[in-house]
């Protein structure tokens, strides 16, 4: 008989499952012309999740036989998932009005894909990393060609399920590796087995596992369908991408390697090191000659990818802490900045993505180009904006954990990297004007893209309570 108790812990992934069912089937009976009340009603149902994790940090536990972790890590980790997944449900109307596309199974995707991401980062087996990852995968797939009359959109889905069928093999194989060598799935067995020694198989398979999570997050070597699948997909969808998935993805991984190989952390902390660097160096170098605004934060979503690696190398709470904390900096950053790019429309309201388009946007949209360039150099780790306090945070963990080389190559490749950020603040104020854009867009996203905007200029007021719920969060792993 199942507990109670391990009902409650899941509650936030029970809520999305109900919520996503009924909605799914008011869309599958009164059809399309319900999308505007269910996407709302999914906006709902995410906050109804996020309300039902109160109290998880000090009740929760673990949960079926030890599958489950419910903690305050998941808790960090799930409010900022549903966070960024609320705001890519209310921005995807007006992205889709031109081309009539946008249908019902929008959010509830959404609202499956958050269940999946929800179980991947509260996983304590391997088996439940699995289902939670495909689960988001799935979603994910479908979302990415979710304009399915657009040639980009259809050839970004394939890519991304041709690739991410591969990652998948190569993580279930790392998976079957570890359970071989170690006798167990469950996270704590295998830092069992770990703690006696690492075997060459078990070594093997922590580099399989290890590698098919790089993937997830796009990190370096696995990085290749990141700019193709962010030019082709939707914007909305996109914006999707870059950020819960992402917090989903490395909370994942954070997990697995604090609590299932940490026995074994000279092992994969040369991994990580490694993923890191050449996240960091790739993301800053390739994204200088793109023309493409979505292509060029795909590379950003990479060299960012790569900071926040370096605050996981270093192994300590205080390193998880300051990667907790980067991530949220860096969900509001990059939704931030793809609103901006959603307001991108020329004079007949068609989207527009190159980046010369943006020249003199000063001119004839002075707010927006002031967000622009608060989220460009917000991303460059300008001080006093927010930006530079993820990479202060994850410099000084490193430093802290006696890895001042790698520290030091990180803000040199800042340097490198704020090249191409400060590129597109010199088109919008110094280039001669382009063709005006449309008119402002919609009012809503206009409120969110001014408070994502806020949180970077006045970050630093939240600077201590954003400090102590990471650091909360990382001492739950511990």
């Amino acid at each position: 008989m199942i507990e109670t108790a391990s009902l409650l812990m899941v509650m936030p992934e029970l809520v999305l499952t109900a919520g996503g069912l009924v909605l799914l089937m008011v869309a599958a009976y009164a059809g399309d012309r319900t999308t505007p009340a269910v996407s709302w009603a999914s906006v709902g149902v995410l906050i109804a999740a996020a309300l039902s994790l109160n109290g998880l940090p000090t009740t929760g536990g673990s949960a079926f036989d030890g599958l489950y972790q419910a903690d305050a890590f998941a808790g960090f980790a799930k409010v900022l998932i549903y966070l960024a997944a609320a705001v890519s449900i209310i921005v995807a109307p007006r992205f889709f009005a031109q081309g009539g596309a946008l249908r019902a199974e929008y959010p509830i995707l959404i609202l499956f894909a958050c269940i999946g991401m929800g179980m991947m980062v509260s996983s304590s087996d391997l088996l439940t990393l699995y289902v939670g990852l495909e689960m988001n995968s799935l979603a994910a797939y479908v979302l990415a060609s979710f304009m399915r009359q657009d040639e980009r959109s259809s050839e970004a889905g394939l890519k991304y399920f041709v690739l991410g069928a591969l990652a998948s093999g190569i993580l279930l194989y790392g998976i079957s590796l570890l359970y071989g060598f170690s006798g167990t799935t469950s996270f704590g067995g295998i830092a069992a087995a770990l703690g006696d020694g690492v075997s060459n198989g078990e070594l093997f398979g922590m580099v399989f596992v290890l590698s098919g999570l790089a993937f997830k997050i796009s990190a370096v070597p696995f990085h290749m369908w990141t700019p193709d699948v962010y030019e082709g997909a939707p914007t909305p969808v996109t914006a999707f991408f870059a950020s819960a998935p992402k917090v989903a993805a490395l909370g994942l991984t954070i997990r697995v390697a604090i609590e299932a190989m940490g026995p074994a952390g000279m092992a994969w902390q040369q991994i990580v090191i490694f993923v890191a660097l050449t996240s960091i160096l790739l993301g800053a170098v390739a994204a200088i000659g793109q023309t493409n605004i979505k292509r060029l934060l795909a590379y950003s979503s990479i060299n960012n990818i790569g900071f926040a690696l370096v605050g996981l190398a270093a192994g300590t709470p205080a390193g998880v802490a300051a990667t907790m904390s980067y991530l949220a900096i860096y969900i509001v950053m990059t939704l931030g900045s793809f609103l901006c790019v959603l307001q991108m429309r020329d004079k007949d309201g068609n989207p527009v993505e190159t980046i010369a388009s943006l020249s003199g946007l000063s001119q004839s949209r002075k707010g927006l180009a002031a967000c622009f360039a608060i989220f460009m150099f917000s991303l460059a780790g300008i001080p006093p904006l927010f930006g530079f306090w993820a990479k202060f945070l994850v410099f000084d963990a490193a430093v802290a954990a006696g890895l001042t080389g790698l520290a030091v190559f990180g803000i040199a490749a800042s340097v490198i990297g704020a090249f191409y950020y400060l590129k597109i603040i010199k088109t919008i104020y110094f280039d001669e004007p382009a063709a005006e854009y449309a008119p402002g867009g919609s009012k809503v996203e206009g409120v969110i893209m001014t408070a994502c905007a806020a949180v970077v200029v006045l970050g630093y007021l939240l600077n201590p309570f954003l400090d102590s719920v990471s650091a909360a969060a990382a001492a739950s792993l511990f």
